[in-house]
């Protein structure tokens, strides 16, 4: 291990922050406990008790003990369906999580910079003027999902075009074919702002999980790092648990969760903000 200055001094931690993390890792103490959260998070939805305790190897009893400590600790939801109970990750504790661990390190200055196993058939360009039919094309299927964006339509191209930062624009192909893109905008129109961007990273429905949005994400952080850009920041749905894991590979950091900050909708939605300091 690596030991680095923490970036917060000797701040203390609040005593009711201690509280409530010792009671996190408390209850994570207990190894099956483990394994049946991580059998929960990874499975596509919601799952049976009796899928659950087939899945891990124990008796139904037994899992349903441990759920209901980890229900307790606020890391699953259960829900009645009709004569058996399902259960599901409660998405908070997948940021909660991560950023009391780094609260607790001090949210140590060493992060890494970006991914590094990244795909050797994506190439990412830069975005041109060309290429904003195909990347509307893409944020459309994004907005879709439901846990892209609070946009609930494409924005058109001159929009777009206004929006972003020059130079901060991006795509990646496969075999000649645009499947993703990345861009960046300004927060303000301050001064002191200048170097502070909102980051955005959209993968083509048929190009998911094969390593685009590293591709991009690289690209983006590395180009930004050189390109005047100090500090990067992205607000991401807590059930989009696939893009907040790829950001900390990149070397951001959880912020916090903004409670139901908008609706979307009619439901409202909190967010989880993410930041990245150039080194």
């Amino acid at each position: 291990m690596t030991l680095t200055s923490p970036e917060h001094g000797n701040r203390p931690l609040p005593a009711s922050d201690a509280q409530t993390y010792a009671a996190w890792f408390a209850c994570l103490a207990e190894p099956m406990r483990v394994r049946i959260l991580h059998a929960v998070a990874t499975s596509a939805g919601s799952i049976a008790v009796g899928e659950l305790a087939d899945l891990v190897g124990v008796r139904q009893p037994t899992v349903s003990h441990h759920l209901r400590k980890l229900a307790e600790a606020g890391f699953v939801t259960l829900t009645k369906a009709g004569t058996s109970t399902r259960v599901e990750v409660n998405p908070a504790c997948c940021t909660g999580l991560p950023h009391a661990a780094d609260a607790v390190m001090g949210v140590l200055d060493a992060r890494p910079c970006c991914p590094t196993d990244l795909p050797a058939d994506v190439n990412t360009r830069a975005m041109d003027d060309a290429d904003l039919p195909e990347v509307r094309r893409i944020y459309a299927e994004g907005i879709a999902t439901g846990n892209a964006t609070f946009e609930t339509e494409v924005p058109d191209t001159e929009a777009l075009k206004d929006k972003w930062l020059p130079g901060h624009r991006w795509v990646a192909e496969t075999e000649g074919k645009v499947v993703g893109w990345a861009a960046a905008a300004p927060v303000s129109a301050r001064t002191a702002y200048a170097g502070v961007a909102e980051t955005s990273v959209y993968v083509a429905e048929s190009a998911r999980g094969r390593g685009v949005g590293k591709a991009l994400l690289h690209r983006q952080v590395t180009e930004a790092d050189t390109g005047g850009l100090w500090t990067l920041q992205n607000s991401i749905f807590p059930e989009n648990r696939a893009s907040i894991a790829l950001h900390h590979q990149a070397g951001f950091r959880t912020v916090g969760v903004r409670e139901r900050i908008a609706c979307h909708h009619g439901t409202w939605r909190d967010t989880v903000l993410l930041e990245r300091r150039r080194p």
